[in-house]
Parts: structure tokens; C-alpha cells; sequence
């Protein structure tokens, strides 16, 4: 197959780009993301694909989006952080653009990609953890995509780690992303400078001067600089994250780790920290082989190269 067009589908902005069958992105467009409407959205993902069809020979269309994606890979089936129940998002864009559409689960899309092109190449048990916002996952078995019965696998940002622990957008309490992703990084970095609020001078200087003017970037550089109450947010979330990756170690046995998301982009500084606290709880320690973890290296463009590419498999 020739040139298929990837989507990637996200809270605030939605990438379009043509991909060739060795990765590479020929064109790409982007565009806020209109909302939680979904009908909305919907147009505004057929428009991008047909503004890139006016210059490339497209055969196919795949889509990652956030959510449970049923097993015919065609509707989300729920998408707690857009907001959608029951959507049949390939009917409607194949009725607009008139070609094949695939829809694939957003961290199952950059899974595949970095398998295919990127940090997991050459790699046959590959699990993908996207620290962003929340935590998505894939998993890669015997280098195949693993979706489970009815698609929803590798949903660890829902994994219990705390029964009865911070409410998650999921309806339950004590989810894995809550204590290790952007969202948590933030909360933790904020809850830390208003009750040392002395240490974090350079952390609140980046922002408006309050805890609450805290966001993402502000953490990360704070702690590229050196300052405490960063690096101990990076700490909470490194720690929760190893630690969650070490249980899915004793399930799942992967060969390795790719590390990607908005997060992974701070490198050694949650690297680092992660690697120690897996290896401190992983099971059998001693004895067994650890997976290598590494950082992602498709970067943001792994969700919309991974989608693209799963449209030749449909």
C-alpha cells in the first residue's frame, strides 16, 4: 500500500499528516480541537483529510483517539476525557472522505508506531507507556498489537494502585494516572510549593508567583534547574510510575519499556528515577531478566505515524 494519512486526536489539537510506508511524514496539518462535540470534531478530522488529499494519492485513513475502541476498530466506545459514549467515528469520517478508515485507541496508535519506526524497533514484546495528561499503554506481543477480546487492553492508566484514592475521570478512585502522569506531576508540584513555599522560588518565579500558576513546562525546568520542589514532583511521579511498571512486568514480561508522552520529554529526569524505582520493586529481581526502558523517539508524531500505519493492516 502506498501513502496513508494518520490522525491523531487530542484534548486541545488534532494532527493530521501523510505518511509513507517507512514512516516518514510527507504533510502535516493541525487544528484545535473544536471542543467535545463529537460531530464536531468529526467534520474537522474529514476536512483535514481531504485538505491533504488534494495533494497526495491517499488509499487510507487511521485515526487514534483517546478511549476503549470496540474490536471492529470503528466506534469509541468511551472516552471519559472527550467526553463520548458509543461513537461511531469511522462511519462518519468514511462517509465524508470516501476511503477506508481505521480507528485505533491513541496509545495503542503510538505503540505501534514506536514498534515500527522508532524506539521499540526491532523488538518483539514491547509494552508503550504515554505519560501526557493521563497514562495511556500498548502493548506489542510477538510482534503483533495486542487488543485483547473486545479492544480495550492495556488500559493501565486504570490499574488500582490505591483503593479508594484520588477520584479519577473514569468514575473509579485510586487509577495509576493519578499519581503518575501531567496531570499528577502538576497537582504534586503545586501541592509542594504552597507548603514549601521557600524552596520553590525558581518553580513559582516561572509562573505568576503562586502554586496554582504552576503548569507542566514550569516543573520541568524548574528541575533542569535545580530546584527542590520540582525535582521532588518528579520524584512522587517516577516512583508511582516504576513501580506501576513493575507490576505489569510480573503479567506481562516485556523485552522493554518505551517511555513516551508529554512528560517522557523531561528525559533523565523522570528516566532515571523510574528505572531505579522499578528495578527496587520489580518481582524476582535477582534472578530474572529486566526490560530495558528507554525513552520514546517518534516523539508527538508516534500516535499519528503509528495510525497511519495500522491503516494498511485493516
Amino acid at each position: 500500500m502506498g501513502l496513508t494519512v494518520g490522525i491523531d486526536i487530542g484534548g486541545t489539537k488534532i494532527a493530521a499528516g501523510v505518511v509513507d510506508e517507512q514512516g516518514r511524514i510527507l504533510a502535516r496539518v493541525r487544528a484545535a480541537t473544536p471542543g467535545r462535540d463529537a460531530e464536531q470534531v468529526e467534520e474537522k478530522v474529514s476536512e483535514m483529510v481531504l485538505a491533504l488529499r488534494k495533494d497526495h494519492d491517499i488509499e487510507a485513513v487511521g485515526i487514534g483517539a483517546a478511549g476503549f475502541v470496540d474490536e471492529k476498530r470503528s466506534r469509541v466506545n468511551f472516552a471519559p476525557n472527550l467526553g463520548w459514549k458509543d461513537e461511531p467515528l469511522r462511519m462518519a469520517v468514511e462517509s465524508v472522505v470516501g476511503l477506508p478508515v481505521v480507528v485505533e485507541n491513541d496509545a495503542n496508535a503510538a505503540a505501534w508506531g514506536e514498534y515500527r519506526f522508532g524506539a521499540g524497533k526491532d523488538r518483539d514484546y514491547v509494552v508503550t507507556i504515554t505519560v501526557g495528561t493521563g497514562i495511556g499503554a500498548g502493548i506489542i506481543l510477538e510482534g503483533a498489537l495486542y487488543r485483547g477480546r473486545w479492544g480495550a487492553a492495556a488500559e493501565f492508566g486504570h490499574l488500582n494502585v490505591d483503593p479508594g484514592g484520588r477520584p479519577c475521570g473514569c468514575g473509579n478512585r485510586g487509577c495509576w494516572e493519578q499519581y503518575a502522569s501531567g496531570n499528577a506531576l502538576v497537582r504534586e508540584a503545586r501541592y509542594l510549593a504552597s507548603e514549601r513555599r521557600s524552596e520553590a522560588e525558581t518553580l513559582l518565579d516561572l509562573g505568576d508567583g503562586t502554586p496554582e500558576g504552576v503548569h507542566g513546562l514550569h516543573v520541568t525546568q524548574a528541575a533542569r534547574e535545580g530546584d527542590p520542589v520540582a525535582l521532588a514532583a518528579f520524584d512522587f511521579v517516577s516512583r508511582w510510575l516504576g513501580q506501576g511498571m513493575a507490576d505489569v512486568t510480573a503479567i506481562l514480561d516485556p523485552e522493554c519499556f518505551v517511555i513516551g508522552g508529554g512528560v517522557s520529554e523531561a528525559g533523565e529526569l523522570l528516566l532515571a528515577s523510574t528505572v531505579r524505582a522499578f528495578t527496587e520493586s520489580v518481582s524476582g529481581k535477582e534472578t530474572r531478566q529486566l526490560p530495558k526502558v528507554v525513552i520514546a523517539k517518534l516523539g508527538n508524531a508516534a500516535g499519528l505515524v503509528g495510525a497511519a500505519d495500522l491503516a494498511r493492516f485493516r
